[in-house]
């Protein structure tokens, strides 16, 4: 479903990263951790087609994207059921009575059927989180890309939401990619686990795999260790 083959890109002359390459297939998740600053969000957006990649290439036949930024991008001045309203519009063309079903069977789907007149500034940091997802999802994406998922929630709030994302994805045989830097949450959602530290991808790993690895760059990020390969 997603095939990516030696992606680079460069900020400000020097390379941010270069020779990522993956494979994702349908129904499979992909998670991916690391430093701040690696670049980990810049590739989802080359993913996505917001950003352009310097070289490298990427397939995702014609799968339809949705995508959770990382602080939700919701509109402010819209509603809930409004916020959901306008990709469908937009990306769909679906409009009335049509889209408002969709937007309320989704809003249900991640609990916010009671949420619907609700401006997001209204909203919990938890339930925007579910109305960022519920946007992402109400277009029927074959490819989700979930930046950020669960940042700045407490932990049983991060539980229910990666709870959630895992659930909708089974459901829906959706592929996922997803960035976090809750290791607890990459383990969760991800099928595979890849490290972007030094410009490089780390190869995937399983959750059990990762713990146990002798890789002394996945070692210090996960232990939260002060020396090692990344400082």
């Amino acid at each position: 479903m997603i095939s990516a083959k030696n992606l680079g890109k460069t900020f400000d002359g020097s390379w941010l990263f270069q020779d990522v390459s993956f494979d994702v297939s349908l129904g499979k998740s992909m998670a991916i951790i690391g430093p701040s600053g690696s670049g980990k969000s810049v590739l989802l957006k080359i993913i996505a087609g917001l950003v352009a990649a310097d070289e490298g290439s990427y397939a995702l036949g014609s799968a339809r994207i949705g995508m959770l930024f990382q602080r939700n991008a919701l509109f402010d001045s819209l509603t809930a059921e409004e916020n959901l309203l306008f990709p469908l519009r937009e990306a769909l063309g679906i409009t009335g009575v049509a889209a408002r079903e969709k937007a309320h069977a989704m809003l249900e789907a991640v609990g916010l059927s009671d949420a619907a007149g609700l401006f997001p500034d209204e909203l919990s940091g938890g339930m925007q989180k579910r109305l960022g997802i519920a946007r992402a999802l109400v277009i029927e994406p074959e490819i989700i890309l979930y930046d950020e998922p669960t940042a700045g929630l407490d932990p049983v709030t991060s539980r229910r939401i990666a709870d959630m994302i895992g659930c909708l994805q089974r459901e829906r045989n959706s592929t996922l990619v997803v960035v976090t830097n809750d290791i607890r949450r990459a383990c969760q959602l991800g099928h595979s686990i890849h490290l972007l530290a030094r410009g490089r991808l780390s190869a995937g790993d399983t959750a059990t795999g990762l713990m146990s690895t002798a890789d002394p760059a996945i070692r210090q990020f996960i232990s939260g260790l002060r020396e090692g390969p990344l400082t």
